[in-house]
């Protein structure tokens, strides 16, 4: 999967950085996670950083952010914006930092295209000094475990493979002349708490995270992913 998005880095910048354009960013998984974070401390890492949208975010809410990433030109765009925070080319499953130097890591959307997640999730409890967290946001198990069958609001969900058992995803967007493939891999959720667990981190917080009712009311197909959850998010400690 590291390739594959090294791949798809250009696609990805005009997906992100095309004012709109990532409604469900926007208006759903970013604004529940500013809900779940702690407040700025002395340092926070951004995890798979990408472009930066995410450490350009944090840093204007005052965090001290350093951001990694594994894909040269995803840190080369990070880098080059105007308020760029310190970006570090470097693998989630080795963090170029000393051990307790964070107190804050944010996993944004990327746990499941990291494809040695357990050992991403042991590096950043290395990473974390005492009672440091890890917030991290996914697309929820269920949501990469099937489909709906149609796109009005009753339309049923089905998972036609196993919910257990992981498999890759490839998933194709192609709207308003931007086109780029997501590359990860559907993962149950025990899969994450497992490695939640062999870091010796301890769940604070979980919550399943669904479009507002304001967004449902513009866009009655939006109005199904209030019944399947779009994305989980948590919160977890390093005791």
């Amino acid at each position: 999967m590291r390739q594959s998005w090294e791949s798809e880095a250009q696609n990805w910048v005009k997906f992100a950085r095309t004012p709109g354009h990532d409604h469900s960013h926007d208006q759903t998984n970013m604004p529940a996670l500013l809900d779940l974070l702690p407040a700025p401390g002395h340092a926070t890492l951004d995890v798979a950083c990408g472009e930066g949208r995410l450490t350009r975010q944090l840093q204007s809410l005052g965090h001290r952010i350093t951001g990694i990433d594994a894909s040269p030109t995803m840190v080369q765009f990070a880098a080059s914006h105007a308020s760029a925070a310190p970006t570090v080319l470097a693998d989630a499953t080795g963090l170029p930092f000393r051990s307790g130097a964070f107190d804050l890591a944010v996993a944004y959307m990327c746990l499941h295209d990291i494809d040695d997640m357990p050992h991403a999730v042991a590096e950043i409890a290395r990473v974390l000094g005492r009672s440091g967290r890890l917030c991290a946001a996914i697309p929820h198990p269920i949501n990469t475990a099937g489909s709906f069958q149609r796109p009005d609001a009753g339309a049923p969900f089905v998972i036609s493979a196993s919910y257990l058992q992981t498999a890759p995803l490839r998933m194709l967007t192609d709207r308003g002349g931007i086109r780029l493939t997501f590359h990860s891999e559907h993962r149950p959720l025990e899969s994450y708490t497992r490695a939640l667990e062999a870091s010796g981190l301890l769940i604070e917080a979980i919550r399943e995270v669904k479009p507002p009712d304001h967004l449902a009311d513009c866009d009655p197909a939006a109005r199904r992913w209030q019944r399947i959850p779009l994305f989980l998010h948590l919160r977890a400690i390093k005791p």
